[in-house]
């Protein structure tokens, strides 16, 4: 069984968790798929659809602004792996290779299901304490910081989250080898992308048993009764268990209580840092201190655990969303050159061949090419200098990666084309003082 690839059907299913032990048990980690990347295309394809169903029941597009800041966050959580490849993986393997106190068989039906079960279990427990905790918020926020709700908001992930999560999973190295838990943990991930829609409504029984779009919707919302609901990965009857779910009942009103008004993605991921550090600093007993940081978000002396949901603020409607945009070319121009760079990004992450400072570049050219879409979408006074510069930074990448990745000479032409003549258009939009901002 570890030695059958992953085919292409497979890979589908597996975004569902419609598979089986005998066909998705591995006797090494090294010889599990990499069942996220190679499901990329399908994630695409059911963004397509899902963009289809949207225009066919009268909903609006998903925002190109907000749709794109979702993806940079997705990658920049997924940045240190150019650097430190499965480190996760490495400490689980070492806790199993020299703690664990009995051997599974890894071909068992029976332990691939308990790799399933105590997976799923502790992912709610991890959720939970990522929204319970302050420390655990300021990693996990960024997930919620989206206003609209669609596929790509699936993959707004932390870049610090993935290692809170493996505190929480180690106690799994003890019994379940390393092999069934790093298949669950993807499936666990999988299933949990395609629940991040409105397209789909309610699923009748299945409700009972599994999180669906629905649950899920109301764990995205602010409205008060919704807050801290729904933990669920897969199962939902984690929730009903523990008396943390929410049935969705009046329209949700996604994103944060306290919204962010930048698309900035760096400072998405870090911004909530600073502000529990300076909540820190406000008291000046040690106590105090240390209950701002394992107590819920918002918390202060003569507050509960978490803060009173009594004092949320009610949701205004109609909804408005924070929105600065482009113009419909600038827009144009935005998407194609987004869509170039995660393209190459995924090419990159495929390229075992770098060296540490060549994997420190890329990612440096990666952070700054994000931040500089983020600033022409923020309106900021020097993003025509910044995308500018972007361009010829990506001439000088693309000859000193051509090999590695790839690229035949045909598309490097293209491509030389492509940033020399966007250089140029940006002199002349700078020069001739042509605004690009709605």
């Amino acid at each position: 069984m570890d030695s059958k690839p992953a085919h292409s059907l497979q890979n589908l299913r597996s975004m569902f968790y419609l598979v089986t032990p005998n066909e998705t048990s591995y006797e090494r980690v090294e010889n599990v798929p990499d069942f996220i990347r190679e499901t990329l295309p399908y994630f695409t394809a059911m963004f397509l659809l899902e963009c289809f169903m949207l225009r066919l029941q009268g909903k609006n597009w998903p925002r190109i602004n907000d749709s794109a800041n979702s993806i940079s966050h997705a990658v920049l959580s997924t940045l240190p792996m150019l650097l430190f490849r499965s480190t996760e993986i490495l400490a689980y393997i070492w806790i199993y290779d020299n703690l664990r106190f009995v051997d599974l068989p890894w071909d068992n039906p029976w332990t691939w299901i308990l790799g399933m079960l105590t997976v799923d279990f502790l992912f709610y427990w991890f959720h939970r304490i990522g929204h319970e905790t302050n420390i655990g918020w300021a990693t996990h926020h960024v997930h919620h910081s989206s206003e609209d709700y669609n596929l790509t908001t699936a993959v707004r992930q932390s870049m610090f989250d993935h290692y809170f999560k493996m505190l929480i999973y180690s106690p799994m190295a003890l019994f379940v080898p390393p092999s069934v838990f790093y298949v669950h943990l993807q499936f666990n991930f999988l299933y949990q992308i395609w629940i991040h829609t409105t397209v789909i409504h309610h699923l009748g029984p299945l409700e009972y048993v599994l999180n669906t779009p629905s649950h899920h919707r109301v764990h995205h919302g602010r409205n008060p009764d919704y807050v801290d609901k729904n933990y669920a990965g897969v199962l939902i009857i984690w929730d009903r268990m523990f008396n943390t779910f929410q049935a969705e009942k009046e329209e949700v009103a996604y994103g944060l209580c306290v919204r962010n008004k930048f698309w900035n993605p760096i400072k998405g991921q870090l911004y909530y840092f600073p502000l529990m550090y300076n909540k820190i600093k406000e008291y000046p007993e040690f106590v105090n201190k240390l209950f701002v940081i394992i107590k819920g978000p918002g918390w202060k002396p003569g507050y509960p655990w978490r803060f009173p949901f009594e004092r949320l603020p009610k949701v205004k409607r109609p909804i408005e969303k924070f929105d600065s945009n482009l113009k419909f070319w600038a827009n144009i121009y935005v998407m194609l050159h987004f869509l170039l760079l995660i393209t190459f990004y995924c090419y990159t992450l495929c390229d075992q061949l770098r060296t540490f400072q060549a994997s420190f570049g890329l990612m440096c050219f990666f952070v700054y090419s994000l931040y500089t879409f983020s600033a022409l979408y923020d309106h900021k006074a020097w993003s025509y200098l910044l995308e500018f510069l972007r361009c010829l930074s990506s001439l000088l990448v693309i000859y000193l990666t051509q090999e590695h990745v790839g690229l035949g000479t045909d598309h490097v032409t293209v491509l030389n084309v492509i940033f020399a003549a966007s250089s140029l258009g940006w002199i002349f939009l700078y020069m001739k003082n042509i605004s690009i901002y709605l």
